[in-house]
């Protein structure tokens, strides 16, 4: 599946008739798709304007750029790319809370007031949620090492992924996200890290750093510090996996609990899937890897690996992943493109739940298995379905810093999933509608009640003890 190019063109165009139709005959035979024609100015011998165009790559931009060039009363002012154009810059800023106006203003926001407020801190540590950014800031940790579908691209190419990350966490649940790209790739060294920087923030979402050295970091930073540490790519996924699972056995009519479900893909959110799943009740796992299904009685040597070869593949069995999913109920996929054809879903047991996450290109073209599947995901905005961490994060972090929770466990994820699955009502939910949108309203504060609610019943929840109001404000 190709990614188009979305182009801003800004043409001058001479101001007779037929010229625009000429541009627009030209765009269409170049194989580019018109989006919106703004008019910039006019005047009695020029007009410019500017087009939306797709194209399905840089070759054929570079064909309806040279094309249009070549036409009579056509002057090419600026090509555009829209993707880029939004980077320009970055996509984020930082903004005071409180305006300096006056001298006064400047005394208590800095020397001499700060002190006090410094001072109540150092008495107790816990004032800082409340007198502090701490109480509404995530870190966003990355090494750059597994970014999106790109690999170790290194931390200076991550950024622009993080300050996305940092917006999302902004427009959907109002937390002040900072992203840190750091330049150490050894475990020890961004725990380290990631120790010394954590009196500034209330939660750390570790984010794209390759498996297997992703799973001791979380380990030891949840181990270690007093706040929650929370590997996205880990159990976001799984959250929201879990969730469209949840309703697509009941737009099939089938029960978790006996459904043989095959998992693609063994690294971190491999892992985290197969974990959730069985907290919820799944019976019948098999986890594939490259080399084919993960089994117990031939124990790899990674550990996250050894500890799916020991909880899952009751039967033992030894085969390929076209094997594997023979008979299953669901597949999962988090691994890569093209893995499985039609001939492979065919052999699946009735109305089949297809969740093909790898991006951009799934594991199986939807097109292909329309018509076989009860269900099918994707992780693409693109099709139905897109199972999108997005829906699972904002709330997640939410629910941990309203109540000042200690840690994020597996309660936490497994309460959010559910509150996720519950937004999609019995009378909406279709093979089409099985998760969802980011964009509705009820999503984070329907997941972040959940999180918080779980944190309180398994008591890793210390909601700060002031809260009469900011009248008895007194320290």
């Amino acid at each position: 599946m190709v990614m188009s190019l979305n182009i801003t063109i800004r043409l001058q165009l001479a101001n007779q008739p037929g010229t625009l139709a000429g541009v627009l005959e030209v765009i269409a035979r170049e194989g580019g798709n018109l989006g919106a024609i703004d008019l910039v100015s006019a005047s009695a011998n020029y007009l410019v304007r500017e087009l939306m165009v797709s194209v399905n790559n840089r070759a054929g931009l570079i064909g309806v750029v040279e094309a249009l060039d070549r036409l009579p009363g056509v002057q090419v002012l600026h090509v555009i790319d829209r993707v880029f154009q939004r980077h320009l810059g970055g996509k984020m800023e930082i903004r005071a809370k409180r305006e300096i106006l006056s001298r006064e203003d400047l005394s208590l926001i800095y020397t001499p007031g700060v002190a006090r407020v410094s001072t109540a801190i150092a008495g107790d540590a816990e004032k800082a949620y409340r007198l502090t950014m701490k109480g509404n800031t995530v870190a966003v940790i990355t090494d750059g090492s597994a970014v999106l579908g790109l690999g170790n691209v290194g931390p200076e190419a991550a950024l622009p992924v993080m300050e996305g990350k940092a917006v999302l966490f902004k427009k959907f649940a109002g937390i002040d996200a900072i992203p840190l790209c750091v330049n150490v790739h050894e475990p020890e060294k961004i725990i380290d890290f990631v120790l010394a920087c954590s009196p500034t923030f209330g939660a750390i979402n570790l984010e794209d750093i390759a498996a297997p050295g992703c799973f001791e970091i979380e380990k030891q930073l949840t181990s270690r510090l007093d706040i929650p540490v929370f590997h996205d790519d880990q159990h976001g996924t799984a959250i929201v996996t879990l969730a469209g699972l949840i309703n697509s056995l009941k737009v099939v009519g089938k029960q978790l609990e006996s459904v043989k479900i095959v998992i693609s893909g063994a690294g971190a959110a491999g892992v985290a899937i197969t974990k959730i799943l069985m907290d919820a009740g799944a019976q019948d796992i098999i986890v594939c890897d490259r080399r084919g299904t993960i089994s117990r009685d031939n124990l790899p040597q990674e550990a996250s690996k050894r500890w799916l070869a020991e909880h899952t593949n009751r039967s033992l069995q030894k085969s390929s992943l076209k094997e594997a999913v023979s008979s299953a109920d669901v597949f999962i996929g988090v691994s890569s493109a093209n893995l499985l054809n039609r001939a492979d879903i065919m052999r699946m047991a009735s109305n089949p739940i297809v969740f093909a996450l790898a991006n951009p290109d799934p594991e199986v073209e939807p097109e292909e298995v329309h018509d076989l599947c009860g269900v099918i995901a994707t992780g693409r905005s693109d099709y139905p379905n897109q199972i999108n961490n997005a829906l699972a994060f904002p709330g997640v972090f939410r629910g941990a810093l309203d109540c000042h929770a200690r840690m994020i466990n597996d309660n936490m994820c497994l309460a959010a999933a559910q509150a996720l699955a519950g937004i999609v009502k019995p009378d909406q939910m279709s093979a089409e509608y099985i998760i969802p949108s980011i964009f509705n309203e009820d999503v984070c504060p329907a997941v972040a009640r959940a999180v918080e609610n779980a944190a309180r019943i398994t008591d890793v929840s210390r909601k700060y003890l002031y809260e009469e109001g900011e009248g008895n404000l007194l320290f």
